[in-house]
C-alpha cells in the first residue's frame, strides 16, 4: 500500500512568530524537517496555505484554511491517492526515518497511530510539551499541563487513508479547544489511536529557549 508524507505548515504560530521560516544553522526550519523526511523512500509533500513556505521546498501542495494540521492534511489528501498517510508536525527537524517507519508499520493494527518517547526533564515543565497517558498500545489522553506522570508525545501521526478523510467531519469537542490538541478530536469521537515507543533526543520546535536548545545540541555534535 502506497504511504506519502504530508507536512502541514502554516506561517502564523501563537508562540513562535513565522516559525518555519526560523532557520536552524542557516536552514529554514521547514526545510530541515522537508529534508530529514525524504531520507525515507516515500513521496513527501509539504502542506500549506503560504507562498512563502512553498517557495522554499521542492514538492508542495497549496490547501485553503484548515483550524489544524490534520485537517489541512485531509484537504490536501482530498486530490491525492495513497492507502496511507504521515502527518510529520513542521516543528520536528530531528525526525529520523526509524521514527516514520514505526507509525506506518503500527497502522497495521490501527487506523490511527503516533509515538512517544520517555518524557526528560526539562519537557516535563514547559506547556509546548504535550504528555500522553496511555495503555500498553493505546492512547488514553493527551494534556499539556505539568502532570508530573505520563509519556512525551511526538509530533507524528499515521493514519489509513479513510481515517484521515474522516477527521473533517468528526465532532469538535470542548477539551480539544482548551488543551488545542487535535488528536483528542480522534479520542473524544470514539477512535483509538495506536501509541509506539522511539528513543527520541531531538528537540521539537516552539519556542525561542527551543531554538537555543537545538543550536546547543546541534553544536555539541558538530565538536565530538
Amino acid at each position: 500500500m502506497r504511504t506519502a508524507i504530508l507536512i502541514p505548515a502554516r506561517l502564523q504560530s501563537s508562540r513562535l512568530t513565522n516559525k518555519m521560516l526560523v532557520e536552524l544553522d542557516g536552514v529554514p526550519l521547514i526545510k530541515r524537517v522537508y529534508d530529514a523526511c525524504i531520507q525515507t523512500d516515500y513521496d513527501v509533500y509539504v502542506v500549506t496555505d503560504s507562498l512563502e513556505i512553498a517557495e522554499i521546498v521542492p514538492s508542495f501542495i497549496l490547501t485553503g484554511e484548515a483550524s489544524n494540521g490534520t485537517e489541512r492534511c485531509a484537504l490536501a489528501a482530498k486530490d491525492l491517492n495513497y492507502g496511507n498517510y504521515v502527518n510529520v508536525q513542521g516543528d520536528m527537524p530531528d525526525i529520523t526515518p526509524d521514527m516514520i517507519e514505526k507509525v506506518v508499520k503500527g497502522l497495521s493494527k490501527f487506523d490511527v497511530t503516533t509515538l512517544y518517547s520517555y518524557m526528560h526533564l526539562e519537557e516535563q515543565s514547559k506547556p509546548s510539551s504535550v504528555k500522553m497517558i496511555r495503555a500498553g498500545e493505546k492512547c488514553l489522553w493527551f494534556g499539556r499541563g505539568m502532570m508530573g506522570y505520563g509519556d512525551w508525545h511526538l509530533g507524528i501521526y499515521g493514519y489509513k487513508n479513510h481515517a484521515l478523510s474522516k477527521y473533517p467531519h468528526l465532532d469538535v469537542f470542548l477539551e480539544e479547544t482548551v488543551e488545542s490538541l487535535e488528536q483528542l478530536r480522534w479520542l473524544k469521537n470514539g477512535i483509538d489511536i495506536g501509541c509506539f515507543h522511539t528513543e527520541f533526543n531531538g528537540v521539537e520546535i516552539n519556542t525561542e529557549q527551543d531554538i537555543h536548545l537545538w543550536n546547543y545540541k546541534n553544536d555539541r555534535k558538530k565538536n565530538k
